[in-house]
């Protein structure tokens, strides 16, 4: 288990520092000079070269690159050329939000696509089935943004069952913090519910057919028994495969949504930099979207050792 884990750490790290070079020199490819966009009016020669001294940018790649990543390492991500602010504390506020709309999404998509996932495979053929594909059907081609204005339409403005707007800090009030973020993650979850419930279904159909479930009923256990202790687990897999891949996207690609509902999380800081060239932000916004990545690419192969025995004894082999 040592080595697993171990083998997998090293991988991760140097996935991350390739991600950092990629993601430094992919900022530096950006067409168009950052200092002309920071003078303004004042696009003198003086000026210029005192924008390019202050924020590094006479410097060579190397030596940016060096800069970049010692004050990464000490935790300096640089100051936002847009607000004069530190990129870690504009991190610091926005990341909260999006993380927690995310996390909210990956639980309500999961119950509501496992559960329909399992019922659709174990009573195929079935009203209930042709119910969950076409649910999952819709989930998959319902924009996102049409859904999100039809919710606040009906279930905010009109009923007033919902806030249409704004956020509240889950330190400062839990309750009305909940609230906020009920309707956006059942929005941003849909799609993804939709994914795991199609996906959980096959899985399921597949593991019902096996010669172990057969040998499970034979022995007289309970149906339950069967689809969750048997079935179900075998088909984990799958979901926690797609589970962890789309937690990744949601942290970065929840754009759409936080804009719908006016969120100030991590895409409305993307967007913001993007349109204003704000080097700093932007390479600290796509590093911790890779670093995300990484991280739960690595939490979802633990949880691999977890449920399939056989993939720890792999790792072990290899």
């Amino acid at each position: 288990m040592a080595r697993y884990l171990a083998t997998r750490a090293w991988q991760s790290l140097l996935t991350l520092v390739l991600a950092a070079v990629v993601v430094f020199l992919g900022i530096r490819a950006l067409p168009g000079d950052p200092a002309l966009a920071l003078a303004g009016e004042d696009r003198s020669p003086e000026a210029l070269a005192a924008i390019r001294s202050e924020y590094g940018l006479d410097q060579s790649l190397p030596v940016q690159f060096w800069q970049y990543v010692t004050r990464m390492v000490r935790g300096d991500l640089g100051t936002s050329i847009r607000t004069g602010e530190p990129v870690s504390e504009m991190l610091r506020t926005a990341l909260p939000v999006t993380l927690e709309l995310s996390l909210l999404a990956i639980v309500i998509a999961t119950l509501l696509g496992v559960l329909a996932g399992v019922v659709a495979a174990v009573r195929r053929g079935r009203p209930e089935e042709w119910v969950a594909n076409g649910l999952a059907l819709v989930g998959l081609s319902v924009p996102h943004f049409w859904l999100g204005l039809v919710a606040i339409l009906y279930l905010a403005v009109a009923t007033n069952l919902f806030p249409a707007s704004g956020f509240v800090p889950l330190a400062e009030d839990p309750v009305a913090n909940l609230h906020h973020l009920v309707l956006p993650s059942v929005i941003l979850g849909t799609g993804l519910a939709a994914v795991i419930m199609r996906q959980t279904r096959s899985s399921m159909l597949d593991a019902l057919s096996a010669d172990y479930v057969r040998t499970a009923e034979a022995k007289g256990l309970r149906p339950r028994v069967v689809v969750t202790r048997h079935a179900l687990r075998n088909s984990l897999i799958v979901v926690v495969t797609i589970v962890g891949l789309q937690l990744g996207a949601l942290i970065s690609g929840a754009v759409v949504t936080e804009q719908i509902f006016t969120l100030p999380g991590f895409g409305k800081l993307t967007i913001d930099a993007v349109f204003q060239r704000d080097y700093p932000v932007i390479q600290a916004v796509v590093l911790v979207t890779a670093t995300s990545y990484i991280v739960i690419n690595f939490a979802v192969d633990l949880l691999y050792s977890v449920i399939d025995p056989r993939v720890r004894v792999a790792g072990e082999a290899a």
